[in-house]
C-alpha cells in the first residue's frame, strides 16, 4: 500500500504545474492586453459623427428603421468588409435591462451594435474589461453612479463613455435606440450578456440566435485578420 508520504511529492508537482500554468497564462493576458489596441479599427468619434449626420438627415423624417440602415450603409462605406448590412435582430436581456440589438460588427476586440428599446428599460451596465460608448440616436438615456444623487441625461448625438473596469445603474426612460461601441476583450463581456438567460428569462432560442450570429461575426472578422 503507497503511503500518505509518498503521495506528496505528486500533490506539490501537480500543485506547482498548475501555478505555473496560470502564471504563463496570466502573462499572456498581461501581454495581449497591452498590444490590443493594434487590433482596433473603429474609432468612436468618428461613429459619433455618423451618428450625428443620420440624426440631422432624418429629423422629423420619423423613419428610426430608414435611419438605422442608412448608418449600417454609411459605416461600411468607412470600414469596408466589416459591417454586417443584413438586419438580424434579437432580444438582449443584461444586468435585469431588456432591448433588442443589430450587431454589426463583432471581432475579438471589438463590436458595434445598435441597441434600443420602444418601451423602455434599467438595470446595470455591467463591469467590463473594455470601454463601453453609447451614442443616442432617439430618446434619452439616464445614468448615475455609486454615490451620485443626480442623474447624468443623455440625448440625441450625445456619447455616453462608460470607462473600462466601471460600472452604472441605467435608464431609457420611454424609449431610446443607440449606436453602441465597445474596445476590449469582447468574449469576456459575452457572461454578462448571457446570464439573465439561466437566472430569470429562460429563453434559450434568444441565447441560441445570439451565439449564432456573434459566433459568425468573430469567425468571419478572423478569417480577415482582424483580431
Amino acid at each position: 500500500m503507497t503511503s500518505a508520504k509518498s503521495q506528496e511529492p505528486k500533490k506539490v508537482s501537480c500543485l506547482t504545474k498548475f501555478f505555473f500554468i496560470f502564471t504563463l497564462l496570466a502573462a499572456i493576458f498581461v501581454g495581449l492586453d497591452q498590444i490590443k489596441h493594434n487590433w482596433y479599427i473603429f474609432d468612436p468619434n468618428v461613429l459619433q459623427q455618423v451618428a450625428q449626420a443620420n440624426i440631422e438627415k432624418y429629423a422629423g423624417k420619423n423613419d428610426t428603421r430608414g435611419m438605422m440602415a442608412n448608418i449600417a450603409s454609411d459605416l461600411e462605406e468607412k470600414y469596408p468588409g466589416h459591417i454586417d448590412l443584413k438586419e438580424r435582430w434579437v432580444f438582449n436581456n443584461a444586468g435585469g435591462a431588456m432591448g433588442s440589438m443589430w450587431c454589426l460588427h463583432i471581432s475579438v476586440t471589438e463590436y458595434v451594435i445598435i441597441f434600443g428599446t420602444p418601451l423602455g428599460t434599467e438595470g446595470h451596465t455591467g463591469r467590463y474589461i473594455a470601454d463601453d460608448y453609447f451614442i443616442l440616436l432617439e430618446g434619452e438615456q439616464w445614468a448615475y453612479n455609486a454615490g451620485q444623487v443626480e442623474r447624468q441625461v443623455y440625448k440625441p448625438g450625445e456619447m455616453h463613455h462608460l470607462p473600462r473596469g466601471d460600472c452604472q445603474q441605467y435608464k431609457i426612460p420611454e424609449h431610446a435606440w443607440a449606436l453602441e461601441y465597445a474596445r476590449g476583450w469582447i468574449p469576456a463581456m459575452l457572461p454578462f450578456g448571457f446570464a439573465d438567460t439561466f437566472s430569470s428569462t429562460l429563453d434559450f432560442k434568444t441565447l441560441f440566435e445570439t451565439v449564432i450570429i456573434t459566433g459568425r461575426l468573430i469567425i468571419r472578422e478572423l478569417l480577415k485578420g482582424k483580431i
